[in-house]
């Protein structure tokens, strides 16, 4: 991809960005490391007009960060493709390349932060100024639709692209909030690793975040 990714009027992604110069040079160096992986800005994954949004922390090392496609290629993956394909909103139960065949049903999946951060940890004013990307990636969200947020980064970069108080809306596994004209956001922990590991989410804990998602989006018109 060599061109910015539009959809209607508004740019989603930016596959050059370099807003923020120690993600950009991160990345260059990766490249050098890795030569073979993607090392780039990641781009939005699935239906652009679906009615599921997952959104989550920023591309992995070995995961996105290599494969070029959201949670493909890492541990956290396993977890969340697996739940994807078991509620109807993916083709495949495992998301191996961007080329397995794989497609999302009425679902999209992207992050908050589009580039692989070091350590896995972005700074505030990175995930602030992709913050831009997130906002119109939810312009034309449709009434009735359904943010499920990854964690608690996840969770305030949506209510800040919506221009929400962040004191007003508290972080919770399974929490559901009533965002502007229809739309909803149900939090989640993160499918990471250490949060399954260490049992903090288990698989009847991600299941029930994304039955109480699938009930919804049932239920309206």
């Amino acid at each position: 991809m060599n061109c910015l990714l539009i959809e209607g009027e508004y740019v989603v992604f930016d596959p050059v960005c370099r807003r923020c110069p120690r993600l950009a040079n991160f990345l260059d160096q990766v490249k050098v490391d890795n030569p073979t992986y993607f090392a780039a800005p990641v781009p939005p994954f699935g239906d652009p007009n679906a009615r599921l949004l997952v959104v989550g922390l920023a591309p992995g090392m070995h995961g996105a960060n290599r494969s070029g496609r959201p949670f493909t290629g890492d541990f956290a993956g396993i977890l969340l493709y697996r739940t994807l394909f078991e509620f109807g909103f993916a083709t495949a139960p495992v998301s191996e390349s961007v080329d397995d065949g794989l497609r999302l049903t009425n679902c999209r999946i992207t992050n908050a932060v589009k580039c692989l951060p070091p350590q896995n940890k972005p700074e505030p004013k990175e995930i602030q100024a992709c913050n831009d990307f997130l906002k119109q990636e939810l312009v034309e969200f449709p009434a009735g639709g359904v943010v499920v947020a990854l964690g608690t980064i996840a969770h305030q970069s949506v209510l800040r692209a919506y221009g929400l108080k962040v004191g007003q809306y508290k972080f919770a596994h399974e929490a559901k909030f009533a965002l502007p004209d229809g739309r909803w956001l149900i939090d989640s922990y993160h499918c990471s690793r250490y949060n399954t590991n260490t049992k903090r989410l288990t698989d009847d804990m991600f299941r029930a975040v994304f039955r109480q998602a699938r009930e919804v989006l049932d239920a309206a018109p």
